[in-house]
């Protein structure tokens, strides 16, 4: 066994690595054989007290008084250490969420990024000043909300901190982060890299454990000040209604059904492997995919017959085989996608195609075959309920009106795509989708840090990424002064 398979990680509160009050741990699964690799503290109630504390102890000292310019540095060395050590955080983090050794690289490239792009942005977040009555000079702050709360997925845990924590720390809020109790290694690593880079104790600290007690002690305290969350409708508004007894705003991100119209006049070469992706990445596992493809009736046929041809060529297999995609992260939605296949193939819904498991897998792993259902009836769960899983949906629609409709008859707004030639059809059909993102002959375009990310219905509200994140990562203070 090599030492990340036995090794165990500890809280991080206040610069410094302690066990959890209970002095209990949890395991952590690997989800291509099912078996233990590494222990985290199981942090609770009492823990997350203690990390409010000391976040709240951080903004009245030194990171308090840390300046912008300052600030932006910490993180430009934080990003620097982030590629220092980028192999191995790539394969911490393709081993916990057992996804392709090239996803987990994409994964630490992209985590990165959020460090720098928020480093550049620190010390640019300007105010305003109002013109007003004759004798006043008015001026508009932003200023940090003050500690905030970050409760990270277990799909993408590194970028998901990247997201948020960077966002938050770079306008001088003190983070108090609970990662999943299913995939946090890279997260903990992360950071012990933030306290090398010169975050002041504090500032930065790390809870994990149990959603049901760390995550919901995060959501209720009363010391938090904001709450940013990724995750599923349900317990998004447990998170939701938790902090409101405290009237704390929250960023809720919390899953998608995205579709993807394909016109007839798309190039459809081009959309054929960006639709594939699109629902094969993670495994499925990613609140944006793609899991509807709408395609006009004139060609469905065709092009879904060319996806199908795709998806029987696609294998999963362990992060070191670098295939297609991985497990799914545990049993729990092993489970749930295997019940919403079988349902699907009881009620008569079309398996068009599926791929393929690669020869050798644990069968302790939790594996699926990605798979493709056809003629998909529109009011059917697999067309309207998020599975998570690599199962695409093909639904044909008849002209633009009724694309439009279709896109938007699920609960979920997250993203959409949108697939023509035809530039006046570009734009109607994008602005009447009713989701934070809408892609135009592309989907996803990279995960950029620099676009606005963020649901519209079900999907949640507030936005992350860009500038955006930074204004949801602050309130404003009017300064109102009277000179005579």
């Amino acid at each position: 066994m090599t030492k990340m398979e036995i090794e165990s990680h500890a809280l991080l509160i206040d610069g410094k690595q302690v066990a959890a009050a209970s002095g209990e741990s949890l395991p952590m699964i690997d989800p291509c054989s099912g078996q233990t690799f590494a222990h985290i503290a199981a942090g609770g109630a009492e823990d997350i007290d203690r990390a409010v504390r000391a976040a709240q102890g951080a903004l009245d000292g030194a990171w308090g008084k840390t300046p912008p310019v300052e600030r932006s540095r910490i993180l430009q060395r934080w990003a620097r250490l982030i590629l220092d050590n980028f192999e191995e955080l790539a394969m911490i983090e393709s081993r916990d969420t057992g996804k392709p050794l090239t996803a987990g690289r994409a994964d630490i490239t992209a985590t990165a990024r959020y460090f720098e792009f928020y480093a550049g942005a620190a010390d640019k977040l300007h105010g305003q000043v109002i013109p007003y009555l004759d004798g006043y000079n008015v001026n508009v702050h932003r200023v940090p909300h003050g500690v905030t709360g970050h409760i990270i997925p277990w799909n993408y845990p590194a970028q998901q901190y990247g997201r948020t924590v960077a966002a938050a720390l770079a306008v001088g809020n003190a983070a108090v982060v609970k990662p999943s109790e299913d995939a946090c290694l890279s997260t903990i690593k992360i950071s012990q890299l933030g306290m090398d880079a010169g975050l002041p104790a504090g500032a930065l600290n790390v809870v994990s454990g149990l959603g049901e007690t760390a995550g919901a002690a995060l959501s209720s305290h009363p010391g938090v000040n904001f709450i940013s969350f990724t995750g599923s409708p349900e317990v998004g508004t447990l998170v939701q209604q938790a902090a409101a007894r405290n009237h704390v705003a929250c960023t809720l991100e919390l899953g998608g059904k995205s579709p993807q119209l394909i016109f007839a006049d798309a190039d459809l070469e081009k959309a054929l492997p960006v639709v594939v992706k699109a629902i094969i990445q993670h495994a499925g596992q990613t609140c944006s995919a793609g899991s509807r493809v709408l395609v006009e009736k004139s060609i469905y046929d065709g092009f879904i017959g060319k996806v199908a041809d795709a998806f029987s060529k696609l294998r999963a297999g362990t992060p070191e085989m670098d295939l297609d995609c991985g497990p799914l992260m545990n049993a729990t939605q092993r489970d749930k996608v295997v019940q919403f296949t079988k349902e699907a193939i009881e009620s008569g819904v079309p398996l068009l195609a599926e791929g393929q498991l690669a020869d050798g897998l644990n069968p302790g792993g939790y594996w699926v075959k990605p798979a493709l259902f056809g003629n998909v009836p529109r009011d059917h769960k697999l067309a309207c309920e998020e599975v998570f899983g690599p199962v695409l949906s093909a639904i044909p629609f008849s002209g633009e009106e009724d694309a439009v409709r279709l896109a938007n008859s699920t609960d979920y707004g997250l993203v959409g795509s949108v697939w023509t030639s035809n530039g006046d059809r570009q734009q109607r059909v994008a602005r009447r989708m009713n989701c934070g993102q809408v892609f135009i002959n592309n989907f996803g375009a990279g995960g950029g840090v620099e676009l606005p990310f963020g649901g519209m219905k079900k999907s949640g509200h507030g936005r992350e990424k860009g500038f955006l994140a930074l204004e949801h990562m602050t309130t404003t203070k009017t300064i109102v002064h009277f000179h005579g």
